[in-house]
Order: C-alpha cells, then sequence, then structure tokens
C-alpha cells in the first residue's frame, strides 16, 4: 500500500486523484495539504507542509509555483519522495529542485499522462529516420483559456524529445510574426492556441517533399494527469535519492 500526501487537495486535480485513489486497493491518501480546509475529505487536511505530521511514503503535487518552494524544503526534512507536477516553474526553482533531488527522491514531468509519455519515445525513433532526411518540424499545441503559460511544458518537453534525438541540432522558435524570412531548416516552430475548456492537445508534424507524417495526443479529460501521477508514486515509493521521470514509470511497467 502506498501512502500519499496529496499537496493541492483541494484543487481541480487533487480532488479528481482523491477519487481515482479511492478506486485503488494499492494506494490511499493520508493526508492533504491545501490552503483552502473548508472541503470535505476522508483524510485531514493542512493549510501548509510545516502543519502536516502526518507519516506517508509519497507526496503527489499539483499546486502552483509559488507553493513549491516550501514543499520541497518540507520534502527533504521529512525524506519523503516527491512526484512534482506543478508546471511554470522559475529556473531559480527548476535549480532547486535539482539540488533537492540529490537528498530524496523527485519525480518531475511536463505530463503526467502516460500516453504522452510514450510518445516522447516514438518521437526519438522517428526524429532518427526523418531529421537526416531533411523534414521541418513543427509542434502545436492547445489549452483551455485559463492556462496561464505559453507554451506548455509539455510542447517543450516533445521539442526537447525530437532536439535530443537529433543531438541538439535544432532551435526553438516561438512567434515568427516579425521574422520576415524563409524557415530555418534547423529550427522546431511551437505554436500555441487557447481557448473555451480544451484540456490539453499536442501535435509534433514532420513535413517533408510530398508527405507529411504527423504524431497527435489529446486529452479528453484529466483524469488522464491523475491517473499517471497515481502510477509514479507507486514507482517512487522506497526509491533513493535522485531525479526521475515518467519514462522511468512506463519503463518499470
Amino acid at each position: 500500500m502506498t501512502r500519499i500526501i496529496m499537496n493541492g487537495a483541494n484543487g481541480h486535480m487533487g480532488q479528481v486523484i482523491t477519487q481515482i485513489v479511492a478506486k485503488d486497493d494499492d494506494s490511499e491518501i493520508v493526508a492533504g495539504i491545501d490552503p483552502y480546509t473548508e472541503e470535505k475529505n476522508d483524510y485531514p487536511v493542512f493549510a501548509s507542509p510545516a502543519e502536516c505530521d502526518v507519516d506517508a511514503d509519497v507526496i503527489i503535487d499539483f499546486s502552483n509555483a509559488k507553493a513549491v518552494d516550501g514543499l520541497l524544503e518540507y520534502a527533504d526534512k521529512k525524506q519523503i519522495p516527491v512526484v512534482l507536477c506543478t508546471t511554470g516553474l522559475s529556473d531559480v526553482q527548476i535549480e532547486k529542485v535539482n539540488e533537492t533531488s540529490k537528498k530524496v527522491a523527485i519525480l518531475r514531468s511536463a505530463n503526467m499522462s502516460l500516453g504522452i509519455n510514450t510518445l516522447f519515445e516514438l518521437l526519438g525513433k522517428a526524429t532518427k529516420v526523418f531529421a537526416d532526411a531533411g523534414f521541418d518540424v513543427e509542434i502545436v499545441e492547445a489549452h483551455h483559456n485559463q492556462k496561464l503559460d505559453a507554451p506548455s511544458g509539455t510542447a517543450i518537453a516533445l521539442a526537447d524529445a525530437v532536439n535530443e534525438a537529433a543531438d541538439g541540432k535544432y532551435t526553438y522558435i516561438y512567434d515568427r510574426h516579425d521574422r520576415r524570412q524563409k524557415r530555418d531548416p534547423k529550427e522546431i516552430g511551437i505554436s500555441s492556441i487557447r481557448g473555451g475548456n480544451i484540456v490539453g492537445e499536442h501535435e509534433v508534424i514532420f513535413a517533408g517533399d510530398d508527405e507529411v507524417i504527423t504524431f497527435k495526443h489529446q486529452a479528453t479529460s484529466k483524469s488522464v494527469f491523475a491517473k499517471g501521477a497515481v502510477e509514479a508514486a507507486k514507482f517512487l515509493k522506497g526509491k533513493p535519492a535522485g531525479l526521475y521521470d515518467m519514462r522511468q514509470v512506463i519503463a518499470a511497467k
């Protein structure tokens, strides 16, 4: 049984994870952390990490960037591994994540979906074929109108997967409206769409002469991210200090 502390327990994702874990025989949420403590849960909810005194195997974090620093300090002090799902971290915060991972296990991923993380592997193989054949690479991502960051962390991670397989030959272009020049073959264009309640769509396009190959992932519900986070928590339980990602979760299946 994996005992979980849910950071951001009363946010939307925290409640989705609560519902999923309630039906899972191999995990349980033993405590939550959330500034809003009035929501009725089957576990105690504390207003801050410092107030939480419940023993657990793993923390799942779906909160916000402002809450991450305090959570990392708590995880280090209590030696509880963290599945870090919050996006939009600053460079300073990412460095703090890396430093903290030397003392306690942290799994950080731009997207917790098992499908997206399988796509990372497929893109690596596809790039080995298409990059040397002169195919252009474009990425288009779409999300709901409340999303703060653009492009999405997942879109950048997809570009990174392509670039890594191509030995780092690409640069990223986020906006072409003021670029009066022909497309450079060594660039990946990343375009963002924001509207309605789109959960998350990502499309990677390899465009060559006379043919186009497209890889697309569409999330129709946020439960795909919640399911991935719970699987990640089970994987991270008992792991030694280090920085982990969802590809290792998939490989362990």
